[in-house]
């Protein structure tokens, strides 16, 4: 099977690094990647980029689609592919074109969320606060171009990250 050659100039610069990032990951590590799961991990690296380095990866809005979090532009780069693999060739180069913060956010994005499949990524998606608040008023089938608010996402993911160490703390001063 012949690989295609996407195009990604209709989404920004920063996220087609992201996304370029997240492909070689999966090459790397021998995984698939749908286009679903990677609107999932690219919406979780912009969650915690937002945390844990106070900045956007992005400026390309993540909208509340039914089956969770999805860049309108990058969905329809990959829309071909269905739920297929993703299957093309992208910047060998691209480790060196990332900054050391941004590829350490993504490679922990990927430890942490990559092991998982598109479905599991969905169902988290849809558990938690800032996608449901952007689709609050709509029927679970309805289709929303409502964009997921970032002020949102950083506040749920900097508690989710504090409960974490809190727990830990708990755990370490009863061993």
């Amino acid at each position: 099977m012949r690989k295609r050659l996407i195009n990604l100039f209709d989404v920004s610069e920063n996220l087609n690094k992201v996304v370029s990032y997240f492909l070689f990951l999966a090459k790397k590590n021998n995984k698939f990647l749908t286009n679903k799961k990677l609107q999932k991990l690219v919406y979780y690296a912009q969650a915690w980029s937002l945390v844990l380095n106070n900045k956007k990866l992005f400026d390309d809005e993540i909208e509340a689609w039914v089956h969770g979090p999805a860049v309108r532009n990058l969905y329809f780069k990959f829309k071909d592919f269905g739920f297929n693999p993703i299957d093309i060739e992208f910047d060998p180069e691209i480790e060196n074109k990332i900054s050391s913060e941004d590829k350490e956010l993504l490679d922990e994005v990927w430890r942490v969320y990559g092991k998982y499949d598109a479905n599991y990524l969905e169902i988290l998606t849809h558990s938690e606060l800032p996608w449901q608040k952007a689709r609050e008023g709509l029927d679970l089938a309805e289709l929303s171009s409502k964009e997921i608010n970032t002020d949102l996402m950083k506040d749920f993911y900097t508690k989710k990250l504090e409960e974490v160490k809190q727990q830990e703390n708990e755990q370490n001063s009863t061993s």
